[in-house]
């Protein structure tokens, strides 16, 4: 892989229960299996500081700090090809973009899920006292994300499907392989 190859971005985003990070494992599985070089960022974990810092009450400057850092690691061993999911990620392109050095190609995924496949699914994954407040809060994210995520992410359901082909259906989309399948 070039040096000078444009690095390119695949954002996955969507409410919380709809499979993101499902669909990122497993993108980063059929990549692998491809010999697709790639690296897969979970950006929940890269603003997890409490509190949060008085200039940056959001953490979106942390996110990008923490992001650029990985990814300047990862760009130095060759890396070309990013798998961001995060549940705002596509509203986030311009941050990842200047993350990975402002001239990154982005291919941004908004995954759907009906309120009875994200109930099941984190009632399953929720423990504690707090699924009703998650629900509520997923509900709130879903219409959000849709009525803001620009008209050029492309939105996938999930409801009833496999990870397995959620993910050559979000491969396809990048034109990063043909994936297995």
């Amino acid at each position: 892989m070039s040096q000078n190859e444009r690095p390119e971005a695949l954002l996955i985003g969507g409410r919380a229960g709809v499979g993101k990070s499902s669909a990122g494992w497993e993108v980063s599985a059929q990549l692998q299996a491809a010999q697709i070089a790639h690296a897969l960022v979970e950006g929940d974990n890269l603003d997890q500081i409490f509190p949060a810092p008085p200039e940056d009450p959001a953490r979106t400057l942390i996110t990008e700090a923490n992001l650029a850092a990985l990814w300047h690691n990862y760009a130095a061993l060759g890396c070309r090809k990013l798998i961001y999911t995060n549940t705002v990620s596509v509203l986030e392109s311009e941050l990842i973009c200047r993350a990975m050095g402002g001239t990154s190609r982005i291919t941004g995924v908004l995954l759907t899920a009906d309120d009875t496949t994200v109930r099941h699914r984190l009632g399953r994954r929720e423990i504690g006292s707090q699924l009703d407040a998650h629900l509520t809060r997923s509900a709130e994210m879903a219409r959000h994300l849709e009525a803001t995520a620009p008209a050029w992410v492309h939105r996938i359901p999930t409801g009833g499907r496999q990870a397995v082909d959620l993910a050559h259906d979000i491969i396809t989309l990048t034109g990063w392989s043909n994936p297995p399948g």
